[in-house]
């Protein structure tokens, strides 16, 4: 009985002596080890994400992984687009620069017709008497005969030289039927007659003739500030028309009816810069008279 006991006793030591090592090798349990685990991914994510935790679908896609054709394809459409955008951008530069030097080219066009026209109506009335037609006419070329008149710069009779029969040309009869009707003294008719001329042969010889003919009807019909228009116009129109020196000549004479003699002198001195040896020979006589008449220093 008392051996029993002494076994009882030692079993019940040997197992209170083997409680700790037994407890020291329990195995964790799953709570334990789920939050080991979530501390470890933790620490693994703060080293793969430093700003912050990776989205919900970090490492899941739905969609199909690219392929190399894919890739290339879509390189290749995004270098075509940036192309065409360089392209358009280019072309928007150009015509940026087209319109501005387009923009520039008319705004001194119209601030230099703006400023002869203002020259032309705001200048004050000449106090001196303007020279008649007549003399304008005797200055430039004094016909052999008191009639017909003479056109400017001619040194024989028009008549003589325009006469219908002498060419075929229909042109020629169409301006020869403007010269009649001026040189009859019928303006109005012989404006809308030379007018028809220029718009039926704009390229005629003769273009040149009837532009500075209509020019001359609107000063003898007593209409200057037209006159002077018209004449500007021809001379502008084709500064190698033939009669191109007459209306810058008969620009002056209108602008001296005008009152303005300074503007009148500065279209003598742009008579005898352009043409210079080329000036024909019944101008270049009527010029210092009417120089002087404007008293062009």
């Amino acid at each position: 009985m008392r051996f029993r006991s002494t076994l009882s006793l030692a079993a019940l030591a040997a197992a209170l002596a083997l409680t700790p090592a037994i407890a020291q090798k329990r195995q964790p349990t799953p709570e334990q080890r789920i939050e080991r685990l979530e501390k470890q991914v933790r620490q693994v994510q703060k080293q793969v994400f430093p700003k912050g935790q990776p989205a919900d679908t970090a490492g899941f896609s739905d969609d199909p992984a690219a392929t190399q054709d894919s890739i290339n394809g879509l390189t290749g459409r995004l270098d075509a687009i940036e192309r065409q955008l360089s392209d358009i951008v280019r072309q928007s530069e150009e015509n940026g620069n087209r319109v501005s030097v387009l923009e520039t080219e008319l705004a001194r066009l119209r601030a230099e017709q703006d400023r002869r026209i203002r020259a032309l109506e705001t200048a004050p009335p000449s106090a001196e008497p303007a020279a008649t037609e007549e003399q304008d006419e005797a200055a430039v070329a004094p016909p052999p005969a008191p009639k017909p008149k003479v056109e400017k710069g001619t040194t024989q009779p028009a008549t003589a030289e325009l006469t219908p029969a002498a060419s075929s040309d229909p042109a020629e009869t169409a301006y020869d039927e403007g010269f009649q009707l001026w040189n009859n003294g019928k303006y109005d008719q012989a404006i809308k007659s030379l007018q028809a001329f220029t718009k039926k042969y704009p390229d005629h010889r003769r273009t040149s003739w009837a532009y500075n003919l209509t020019g001359r009807a609107l000063l003898d019909k007593g209409q200057p500030r037209a006159a002077a228009e018209a004449l500007l116009a021809n001379y502008r129109r084709d500064p190698k028309g033939e009669r191109a020196q007459d209306s810058l000549f008969y620009l002056g004479q209108a602008l001296v009816k005008l009152g303005q003699p300074g503007q009148a002198c500065k279209a003598y001195e742009e008579l005898e810069e352009v043409y210079s040896s080329n000036l024909r020979a019944p101008l270049k006589a009527a010029l210092p008279g009417a120089k002087a008449s404007a008293k062009c220093s």
